[in-house]
């Protein structure tokens, strides 16, 4: 099982980047970051740096681990562009690059940028044209594309990426359309939740590939939850009975093994921990040592 570390591109960049580092330093498979331009919720002029510069740049500080978007909003960039910018990030890093994709679903951003938020059924139309456009540049030479939002005339990606196999990820949970998208598109698949929902959405997927003639065996799964670990049950107490909105882990480091445990057995390949709770610099490092080295080898 892999462990991934998810950092807040709300903060500033020299927290992001000691962080990240700390991250790779440390045992961390993967560094990620959300493609957002703005924050969704409290003051919306607050700052949020943008996702794939920040990779390109964490590229060259943050050595050996994988690297990408948790994730990229379909409606922000033509998908040829995007899976340019990947490539160019897998060339950059050595062949560590993930392209996470999703529908795109903050409307303030579009509202405030003048981007098209059309309807979920638009955007899930486009997504899955998208994921096909995408698919076909990075595994040809030259692409040809004709659908109803997006077009490729002999489409060249040069240079290719230095993975024989450049990871796509589809992100969320829609399951009629989304868990399909991502059954015939995906190298990898996430969504926030629990064991319990991960394991049923992997069963609607696996469905999904019996449909479309796909092995579910090619597709990783992944998860994200809020993890809150410490020793101290006094610390934790106050958390125990708190709903933050989100899917989230409390424990000491035993309690959050046997919850890791439960994911895996759902058919998790990889667990993502967001730093968003885990406060200033030092505090946030200090949590990510207790997971990294008293949960993380558990389970690997």
């Amino acid at each position: 099982m892999r462990f991934g570390f998810w950092t807040n591109n709300t903060d500033s960049w020299a927290d992001i980047r000691s962080a990240c580092v700390h991250a790779g330093r440390t045992g961390w498979d993967g560094v990620w970051i959300a493609d957002h331009f703005m924050p969704f919720m409290g003051d919306d002029d607050g700052p949020t740096h943008e996702a794939w510069t920040m990779l390109g740049a964490l590229a060259d500080a943050v050595p050996g681990v994988r690297l990408g978007t948790l994730v990229s909003g379909n409606t922000y960039r033509n998908p040829a562009v995007l899976a340019k910018m990947a490539a160019t990030l897998d060339n950059i890093s050595d062949g560590r690059a993930v392209l996470g994709l999703g529908a795109g679903w903050q409307k303030n951003e579009h509202v405030a940028y003048g981007m098209e938020y059309s309807t979920v059924k638009g955007r899930l139309d486009r997504l899955e044209e998208a994921a096909e456009l995408i698919t076909l540049l990075l595994h040809n030479e030259r692409s040809d594309f004709s659908g109803s939002h997006y077009t490729l005339t002999n489409a060249p990606l040069s240079p290719r990426p230095v993975q024989r196999r450049l990871p796509v990820m589809i992100g969320g949970g829609g399951e009629k359309r989304t868990l399909r998208i991502a059954a015939k598109f995906a190298d990898e698949w996430n969504v926030w939740g629990t064991p319990d929902v991960l394991a049923h959405k992997n069963s609607i997927i696996d469905r999904h590939c019996a449909d479309v003639g796909r092995d579910p065996a090619e597709i990783e799964r992944s998860a994200v939850a809020l993890v809150f670990i410490s020793e101290d049950e006094a610390e934790l107490a106050p958390m125990r009975d708190i709903d933050l909105g989100r899917p989230t882990v409390i424990g000491t480091p035993a309690e959050v093994i046997d919850v890791m445990g439960e994911f895996r057995e759902a058919g998790v390949h990889e667990f993502i921990v967001p730093d968003f709770t885990m406060g200033p610099l030092a505090q946030r490092i200090g949590t990510m040592d207790t997971f990294i080295n008293e949960v993380a080898p558990a389970l690997r």
